[in-house]
């Protein structure tokens, strides 16, 4: 088994946040990275005209749990509401989870993720199970896009 680097957390995040900026921006949308508390990007709908402030939350799951559960704090919840209405957005997440040989990102608005995650005490969770998976893939509030891996080479 592969041990990931001590950064690997960081970089995941800056990853799964550079890369929904590129897929939004390929596909027409004017966006930036943005420093702020609750948001990481800021993008313009083309069809829609909606603004939309996108937190973005990245995992990286090693061999074995690609099925985990995806966790957000319920203070993150409150961050990205706080920090779209300040800056005139409507609440969106983008969920980036590196499973083995897929990379899946899902966009979709706040309120639509408070419907499908049940919540706990101090965050709400989701399953990557084929089924839920299935689900997500059947609602039309919900972006997907996925990216497929293959290592041929390496150390």
């Amino acid at each position: 088994m592969i041990s990931k680097s001590s950064r690997h957390s960081k970089i995941t995040g800056d990853f799964g946040e550079a890369l929904v900026l590129y897929w939004l921006s390929k596909h027409g949308f004017e966006c930036a990275r943005v420093d702020h508390t609750g948001l990481d990007l800021i993008a313009r709908n083309p069809q829609t005209r909606e603004l939309m402030g996108l937190s973005v939350k990245s995992r990286s799951r090693k061999k074995g749990t690609e099925r985990s559960n995806v966790r957000i704090d319920l203070d993150d919840l409150r961050k990205v509401k706080a920090a779209s209405k300040s800056f005139g957005c409507s609440p969106h997440f983008a969920i980036v989870v590196d499973a083995a040989d897929i990379i899946r990102v899902f966009i979709l608005p706040l309120s639509r993720l408070l419907k499908l995650f049940p919540r706990r005490s101090s965050s709400i969770a989701r399953g990557m199970t084929q089924r839920h998976l299935d689900s997500y893939y059947r609602d039309s509030d919900i972006k997907v896009f996925e990216l497929r891996t293959e290592t041929r080479r390496w150390w």
